[in-house]
């Protein structure tokens, strides 16, 4: 499989100005992770473990204090449009409609090579997939936040990013809408064959939508405890795997690590 991310040695020092924990906090170490083209991986963990702040060293927003990460061979040494990354919030602007606010993204990284029309499809196009094109001339303050999210991830994917990072996409949601944006991640992704990182902390969603769980020690000076390869057909359905005795496996795998290995070290 070809390598799509290469995270090597890479760990992750703040310098803490202010407050009781004044000084240099530790938050990541030595962490080593290839990520394939067209794998989906999650990273779980328990709050402070460094989950975001691995998926921000990826996406560019962050550069490491040591080691490298690289993205199709090449340093990450800030932001792509090859690197898109949604957010628990989805961070619509409000004046603009839904519609507007994915061509936004679309303009910035094509706009100085293709015109309005073939922007327009774009951009429809991405609203499509995500189901959102009867809803194209609403603002976001006329729609749901489970629609507000699939805003944000129609606005990333309309970049055609060869890496989608999402940083708890559906924790502010209902159980119900998360459900339904699960569904329609794998759809999507699927349908796109873009590599995916996501961080969770919700262990079935986490075992729904991997090839490959990474599993975090507990902050600070985190680091990689485990990786779970995801052994379970696609496409996947919900109902189908509930009782699937590969996934119940799964499940129970991570919920040795994160509440019996992770919690029997930090007592």
């Amino acid at each position: 499989m070809t390598k799509m991310v290469q995270i090597e040695n890479v760990g992750m020092t703040f310098d803490v100005k202010k407050g009781p924990a004044k000084g240099k906090f530790v938050a990541l170490r030595d962490i080593n992770l290839s990520i394939g083209k067209g794998e989906f991986v999650s990273l779980i963990g328990h709050s402070g473990c460094g989950k975001s702040t691995l998926l921000n060293l990826i996406a560019g927003l962050t550069l490491p204090t040591s080691g490298v990460l690289l993205c199709g061979g090449r340093e990450i040494a800030g932001p792509g449009p090859e690197r898109a990354v949604v957010f628990q919030n989805h961070s619509l602007l409000p004046w603009l409609t839904c519609f507007d606010n994915v061509f936004l993204g679309v303009e910035r990284v094509f706009g100085a090579k293709e015109g309005k029309a073939r922007l327009k499809e774009r951009t429809q196009a991405a609203l499509a997939m995500v189901g959102l094109t009867h809803a194209e001339l609403k603002f976001p303050g006329e729609i749901s936040g489970g629609m507000k999210q699939r805003v944000g991830i129609a606005r990333a994917l309309a970049m055609e990013p060869k890496i989608l990072l999402l940083d708890e996409p559906f924790g502010a949601l209902d159980a119900l809408t998360r459900a339904t944006l699960q569904d329609e991640l794998i759809k999507v992704q699927t349908q796109t064959g873009a590599t995916v990182v996501m961080v969770t902390h919700d262990v079935d969603e986490a075992v729904l939508l991997s090839d490959r769980i990474v599993m975090m020690t507990n902050g600070p000076a985190a680091t990689i405890g485990e990786i779970l390869e995801v052994d379970l057909p696609w496409p996947r359905e919900r109902v189908q795997l509930a009782h699937d005795p590969k996934f119940v496996a799964c499940r129970a795998a991570l919920l040795e690590f994160l509440y019996q290995k992770q919690i029997r070290k930090a007592a």
